[in-house]
C-alpha cells in the first residue's frame, strides 16, 4: 500500500457515524405515589407523547389463563370510574390525539399522542384508564369475542403459526413459552373478575415509569403527573422475577405443523440467547447484521441471490428482560424445505466457526450506526426508546452511546460470540409449517420430529 493511501483520512460517511446522536435532555422524577416520570422536552413541533410502562407482561400470566395481560391493557380503555369507553375515546379524538395500549412479555403499556396543548388533560384521561377501569361486563365480553375472532383468523396465516409453533418449542413451559395474546382456549375461559385481579394484583405505580416527549417543561409535566397518578396504590412493590429456561431439556426439537393446504413451507431455526442486558448484546446485533439482519447478508445472498430458494430469509435476536433467543425466519416451496433449512445451517455453522470477516464487521457497523438516528426520529419512537431502557436495565447513556459502542466492537470479539451464539448443534431448535406428509421426510436425521395439528396452536 502506497504512503498516500495508508494516510487517507477516514471516509465522511464513517466519521459521521461516529458522531454521538444529539437527545433531549432528560428529566426525572418521582411522583407521592411511587411512579417514577421521565421527560424529555423536545421540539419544535407542538406535540408531545405520553407512554406508561408497567412491568407486568404476559409472563406472569396465571396457568391456564394466557393472554391475561393483553386483554387486560385491551379492556382498561373499554371504560372507567367516570368515563365511558365512548367518552373516552372522544375526549382524545376531539383534542386530535390517539390512544394505544397493548403487552407484551415484559411489560404492559398505555400511551397517548397529543397537541402539547393538551398535554395535561390527555395525561388525566391517561390516568384513570390506568387507575380506575371499570371493566363493565359488555365490554368483557365484546372483548372476549374480538380477541378470539383475532386468534381464529391467525391461524389462516402461515407465518403466524410458524412464529407462535417457534415460540412453544423453543421455550416449553417457560414464562416466554406463550403467544402474548394467548390460546383460543385461555381466552375464552377468562372472566371479568380475572381481569380485576389481575388489575390490581399486577399494576402498580412502583413498577411503573412514565416517559413524556414532547414540547413542554419539566417541571410543569411532573407537577401535572403527580396530579394525575396521586391516588394510584397498590400493586407489586418490585419487578417479577423469572426463572432461568431449561436449556438442555428445550433442545433438539423438530416440530412440523401441518397444513395440508400449503405449498411452501415456513421455516423457523432457533436457539435460546440471552437477556437484552447481556454484555454480547450489542456485539451480536452487529454480527447478525453479517449473518441475516440486513438486505445485503449472507442468509440473502445464499438463500436468495444465488439458490433462488425464496424472496426473504433474515435473522435476529429477540431478547426480553429474563433471557431472550436467536432465529433464522424464512420460507420456501414445499419441496425446498430441507434443502433451504440445510442452507441456514450451514451459512449460521460457518460464522460460528470462522466469525465474520473484517470488511463485513466493519459494513455492518456502518450500516447499523446509519439506521439508528431514524430510529429516535418521532417522538413515538423516541419515547419507546427510552422505556425500553428502563425494561431491560440497558442504563442511561445506552441511546447516546449506541452508536460509539457498535463501532467499537473488535473482530477477535465478534468471532467469539459467533461461535457462542448463533444455533449451536446442541441447542437448536425447528419448526416449520407446511404439508407435513412432503416435509417430514425431508427432515430425517435433523432431530426427532414433533407432528402438530393447527389446531394445536389455537
Amino acid at each position: 500500500m502506497s504512503a498516500a493511501k495508508a494516510g487517507k483520512k477516514r471516509p465522511a460517511a464513517s466519521a459521521a457515524v461516529l458522531s454521538e446522536i444529539k437527545l433531549p435532555p432528560l428529566h426525572e422524577a418521582r411522583t407521592g405515589s411511587g411512579l417514577t416520570v421521565r421527560v424529555a422536552p423536545r421540539g419544535p413541533l407542538p406535540l408531545v407523547t405520553m407512554r406508561l410502562t408497567i412491568l407486568s407482561g404476559s409472563a406472569v400470566d396465571p396457568r391456564g389463563k394466557e393472554g391475561l395481560a393483553d386483554f387486560t391493557s385491551q379492556l382498561c380503555r373499554r371504560g372507567t370510574q367516570r368515563l365511558s369507553a365512548d367518552e373516552i375515546n372522544e375526549a382524545v379524538e376531539f383534542v386530535g390525539g390517539a390512544l394505544f395500549s397493548g403487552a407484551s412479555e415484559d411489560a404492559i403499556t398505555f400511551g397517548v399522542t397529543a397537541p402539547a396543548e393538551h398535554a395535561s388533560a390527555m395525561l388525566d384521561v391517561l390516568a384513570q384508564v390506568v387507575i380506575e377501569p371499570s371493566f363493565p361486563a359488555a365490554e368483557v365480553e365484546s372483548g372476549r369475542a374480538r380477541a378470539l375472532a383475532q386468534l381464529a383468523n391467525d391461524l389462516d396465516d402461515p407465518g403466524l403459526l410458524a412464529d407462535r409453533a417457534m415460540v412453544r418449542a423453543l421455550w416449553g413451559d417457560h414464562p416466554y413459552g406463550h403467544d402474548v395474546a394467548g390460546s383460543a382456549g385461555s381466552v375464552g375461559g377468562l372472566t371479568r373478575e380475572d381481569v380485576v385481579r389481575f388489575h390490581r394484583e399486577r399494576l402498580g405505580p412502583r413498577v411503573a415509569q412514565l416517559v413524556v416527549v414532547g414540547a413542554v417543561e419539566p417541571g410543569a409535566m411532573t407537577e401535572a403527573a403527580d396530579r394525575a397518578f396521586a391516588r394510584w396504590s397498590g400493586g407489586p412493590e418490585v419487578a417479577p422475577s423469572l426463572p432461568a429456561p431449561e436449556r438442555a431439556a428445550l433442545a433438539g426439537r423438530v416440530v412440523v405443523v401441518d397444513k395440508p393446504d400449503l405449498t411452501q413451507s415456513q421455516v423457523r431455526l432457533g436457539s435460546l440467547a440471552f437477556p437484552k442486558s447481556h454484555p454480547d448484546y450489542l456485539a451480536s446485533q452487529v454480527v447478525n447484521a453479517v449473518l441475516g439482519g440486513g438486505f445485503t447478508s449472507r442468509l440473502v445472498d445464499e438463500i436468495r441471490v444465488n439458490r433462488g430458494l425464496s424472496y426473504g430469509a433474515a435473522s435476529y435476536f429477540d431478547p426480553s428482560r429474563a433471557s431472550g433467543s436467536f432465529q433464522i425466519s424464512t420460507f420456501t416451496k414445499t419441496g425446498a424445505t430441507r434443502e433451504i433449512i440445510s442452507v441456514a445451517l450451514d451459512e449460521a455453522r460457518k460464522l460460528r466457526e470462522r466469525g465474520p470477516k473484517r470488511a463485513e464487521l466493519e459494513k455492518a457497523k456502518v450500516y447499523l450506526c446509519g439506521l439508528y438516528p431514524l430510529r429516535l426520529e418521532t417522538n413515538e419512537s423516541l419515547g419507546g426508546a427510552i422505556a425500553d431502557t428502563w425494561v431491560n436495565g440497558l442504563g442511561d447513556d445506552y441511546l447516546q452511546r449506541y452508536r460509539s459502542r457498535v463501532m467499537e466492537v473488535p473482530l477477535p470479539r465478534a468471532a467469539a460470540l459467533s461461535a457462542r451464539w448463533f444455533l449451536p448443534e446442541d441447542g437448536r431448535t425447528i419448526a416449520v409449517v407446511g404439508k407435513a406428509e412432503e416435509v417430514v421426510p425431508q427432515l430425517e436425521g435433523l432431530g426427532a420430529i414433533e407432528r402438530w395439528k393447527v389446531a394445536d396452536l389455537g
